[in-house]
């Protein structure tokens, strides 16, 4: 098989970088190692308003719209976020990834299935314009070779794609678990988080979705008190929270179903361009760090990715230097962005739980919550951030928190 543009892997960002390979003259080919789009799960399905339009699907009743969060802090103090109006919707992981499998064969892409990439080799030197690359895929357990000007890793974490092209990988990765249950949410239209020692360096949640709920966190490696603490599995944490917390235990009934477990990347390798390849999504380590969303950079970047590749092609270069020009857009459009939400999401997690209840204590102020509802925004959380430190009665506390740490 011969294609100008190969995507390995049919999640949301391999997806979006077909289409746009695609409707921007490539012949292009995904190849997904799973027998359906969208499973198995990874994610806790919830998108920003943003990153449903950045997708380019359109809204059906399967979206349940989430309008503010309940932010509890260890104390049990509670503050209510609103966001003004419908901020993001819970959607189905499965249902919303085939829409977008489906939109990126509209627009030209051929799709395989139960296909697992083995491998890469460098095709022949075109005179500094790029090698060709030779993906080697196991087919339904057939071995077989697919010739590309471009692949495209949109694998996940860890990136084999990245891995075999000698390009980094992110090295900071947090460890998510999420169950379906049945909870008692204060509100149908909120999200309820749950930061500190619960979920050591990140946070737990609480996500209504049709009658239903996600109960989840992420935690990072090596954070918490205690060696065994900080050693413990996502699962472990979770387990505990759904039996122990104060919070979570009272409103969440303890029959589980739907386990999902999952890495989320929280920094940017230095390249995600090579000769003949590009890098998009997780395995780019394109995620908030401030949520571990991954749904609005990966799209943005996916985007840019499958017209540069499509450009290399029809101009008849795909060298590292030509290719890099993806690195360099991406990074100006959300590169800064994500830089902010890696210094908030590394002062939050080495908050303790009794300054995370300051925290809160700082914040359950009307003019606060108010400047919060205004300026809040899941998917550029610096815009908000920049108000609160500028804010008079904010300002002071925290930074005695930041000083005194």
């Amino acid at each position: 098989m011969d294609y100008d543009v190969v995507v390995v892997g049919a999640g949301p960002a391999g997806c979006l970088a077909a289409k746009y390979a695609a409707k921007n003259g490539a012949k292009t080919l995904i190849i997904e190692e799973h027998a359906s789009i969208g499973s198995p799960v990874q994610c806790a399905g919830l998108l920003s308003t943003n990153a449903i339009r950045e997708c380019e699907v359109v809204l059906d009743s399967g979206f349940h719209p989430i309008t503010g969060a309940f932010v509890y802090a260890p104390s049990e103090r509670m503050i209510r976020i609103s966001g003004g109006g419908i901020k993001a919707y819970v959607v189905d992981r499965r249902i919303f990834d085939r829409k977008l499998a489906e939109n990126a064969i509209r627009s030209g892409a051929d799709i395989l299935m139960r296909t697992r990439a083995v491998g890469i080799d460098i095709g022949m030197d075109t005179r500094g314009r790029g090698r060709q690359r030779i993906l080697h895929v196991a087919i339904e357990g057939e071995a077989d070779m697919i010739e590309a000007d471009v692949v495209i890793g949109a694998d996940g974490v860890p990136s084999r794609i990245a891995r075999w092209a000698g390009l980094d990988t992110p090295d900071t990765v947090l460890s998510g678990a999420q169950v379906s249950t049945v909870y008692d949410f204060n509100d149908p239209e909120f999200v309820e988080i749950f930061p500190g020692s619960c979920a050591p360096g990140f946070f737990a949640w609480a996500i209504p979705y049709q009658g239903s709920a996600r109960i989840g966190l992420a935690v990072r490696p090596g954070f918490g008190s205690g060696s065994g603490v900080a050693q413990e599995s996502a699962w472990a944490h979770l387990k505990r929270l759904i039996a122990e917390h104060p919070v979570v235990s009272e409103k969440c009934n303890p029959g589980t179903s739907s386990i999902v477990l999952g890495g989320i990347p929280i920094n940017v390798p230095r390249q995600t361009a090579a000769d003949g390849l590009l890098i998009v999504g997780d395995a780019a380590g394109q995620v908030k760090p401030t949520s571990g969303g991954g749904m609005y950079p990966g799209a943005v970047c996916a985007k840019i990715a499958g017209k540069i590749a499509a450009d290399a092609v029809m101009e008849g270069d795909t060298s590292v230097r030509r290719l890099s020009e993806y690195d360099k857009r991406w990074r100006s459009r959300i590169g800064r962005e994500l830089a902010i939400g890696r210094r908030i999401n590394g002062w939050m997690a080495r908050l303790s739980d009794s300054e995370i209840n300051r925290l809160i204590g700082v914040l359950d102020d009307d003019e606060l919550l108010d400047l919060i509802t205004r300026y809040g925004d899941m998917d550029h959380p610096s815009v908000v951030v920049r108000k609160l430190l500028m804010n008079r009665k904010s300002m002071g506390s925290f930074l005695k928190m930041v000083l005194m740490r």
